[in-house]
């Protein structure tokens, strides 16, 4: 998820601490940045919000969803390979489906550290109540045969992302399990490293299935398996896009799944024809608006800014030309940073799109975590504001909470002082690091965290956004 996770810890997670060094190395702040130019989010005096605790035990949870036909669950997707069925009423978690054995070996500096790959994605298809399939986002070890690939003649990848399909025999059942024989491979795409894999599947209104990537990782959209003038903004190849398929289709060129004929890039070569969306760093997790069907992506940022787009087709998200609404220079062998001019250097004739609201990492956090538009209806203040947070801030020790207060979604219509933060009874103290955010089927939200932040251990837990009363 995050790119820059460089945030000192609270001394009594010695291991995290470890973990957190090796990354800050990794992801310093560039020097010479741009001054702060952006509004802090503001406590806006309500609504006050605690988390009421639903299901502890896990390891690193980081999506929630709730299956069509299917009330008093919300389904879990846990990191290290694991979707627990929770309950929500008694509070009790079983496995609806395991597919730890698929994925790459977790801890990029060995067991206990950071890692962005592993189990990120779970969408039910909207039949799901009468054909039970599901679909998965892993990251597993690299095999020939991937249907996208940005690697060099003879480089190995560090792994490949994969979205496959599963089956249950009785999606009535509200115990149903994952039949596992039933899987089917849809797409692979090689990534030629570990982190920016974003990891979000979503169906839109549209019934159509949508995929968040990265842009393939390192930083500055460099390096191996970087095209030049980076990823993000060559679409003809998939890292750093949203991609719009059609599992149940055939026409594309492995045959595992459709290709909309409105996609954007249908039957254009300057784009593959999955491709949504473009010009992005890593868009770790999207969310369409249930009532309007707006499609919100929070794109992580490299060392300046964090980001909320809304997208449409055919968008440009401007990455690496721009990080935000900023110009973007990667600087070559040293580290990249966000500056201002206008024009930005290299986007002359090109049309990006801003995003709808930014913050600034160095003083507000380390990664933007992507929520929902909540259409609850147990906090009457948050409904229609789309509602996300930060993994950790450096300043306070503890995972945000935010939203955005009437969202505006014209384009280029930067909005600095949008973003809201609510006091949280139950995060405040805790030092918790935000990991993800579901949501039920009646629209009410959960917030999923760790005491960690690293894919080990059993600190992870899901937490119900409740008004304080």
């Amino acid at each position: 998820m995050s790119s820059t996770p460089s945030s000192p810890i609270p001394r009594r997670l010695l291991a995290l601490a470890a973990a957190v060094a090796m990354i800050a190395t990794m992801f310093a702040a560039a020097a010479g940045a741009q001054e702060d130019r952006f509004a802090a989010p503001a406590v806006d005096g309500g609504p006050p919000l605690a988390l009421e605790p639903v299901a502890d035990g896990m390891t690193a949870p980081v999506w929630g969803t709730a299956a069509p036909g299917i009330d008093g669950k919300l389904f879990v997707t846990d990191q290290v390979g694991i979707v627990w069925s929770v309950d929500l009423q008694s509070s009790a978690s079983s496995a609806f489906l395991d597919v730890s054995d698929r994925l790459v070996v977790l801890g990029v500096g060995g067991p206990g550290t950071f890692d962005e790959r592993g189990l990120l994605g779970l969408a039910f298809h909207p039949d799901y109540a009468t054909n039970g399939l599901v679909y998965t986002y892993t990251s597993e070890p690299a095999v020939e045969g991937a249907d996208f690939s940005t690697m060099p003649p003879s480089t190995d990848p560090n792994h490949q992302s994969v979205i496959a399909e599963w089956q249950v025999s009785d999606p009535a059942d509200p115990e149903t399990v994952v039949d596992p024989a039933t899987r089917r491979e849809i797409l692979r795409i090689d990534e030629p490293q570990f982190n920016h894999d974003a990891g979000t599947l979503v169906f839109g209104p549209d019934g159509f299935l949508y995929v968040s990537l990265g842009d393939g990782g390192m930083a500055d959209d460099q390096g191996v398996g970087h095209v030049a003038g980076g990823n993000g903004q060559d679409p003809t190849n998939v890292l750093g896009t949203i991609l719009r398929v059609d599992p149940l289709g055939t026409n594309s060129a492995n045959g595992e799944y459709g290709i909309p004929s409105d996609n954007p890039f249908v039957g254009d070569p300057a784009g593959a024809d999955e491709v949504f969306a473009f010009g992005f760093r890593n868009p770790y997790r999207i969310s369409f608006d249930s009532a309007t069907g707006t499609l919100f992506a929070a794109d992580v940022g490299q060392n300046d800014v964090e980001e909320v787009d809304v997208v449409v087709s055919g968008g440009n998200y401007g990455w690496p030309l721009k990080e935000g609404s900023s110009c973007f220079d990667p600087n070559g062998e040293d580290e990249g940073f966000a500056f201002m001019a206008d024009p930005c250097p290299g986007t002359e004739g090109l049309d990006l799109i801003d995003p709808v609201a930014e913050y600034d990492t160095d003083e507000e956090g380390i990664a933007v975590i992507g929520g929902f538009v909540y259409r609850g209806s147990e906090i009457p203040p948050l409904r229609g504001r789309y509602v996300f947070g930060d993994y950790f801030s450096p300043n306070d020790g503890r995972g945000r909470l935010f939203h955005l207060i009437t969202p505006n979604t014209r384009r280029s219509d930067v909005d600095r002082s949008r973003i809201r933060e609510s006091s949280i009874d139950g995060l405040d103290a805790t030092g918790l690091f935000v990991l993800g955010f579901g949501e039920d089927a009646a629209g009410e939200l959960y917030l999923l965290t760790s005491a960690t932040g690293v894919p080990f251990g059993e600190t992870g837990a899901v937490h119900k956004i409740t008004l304080d009363n």
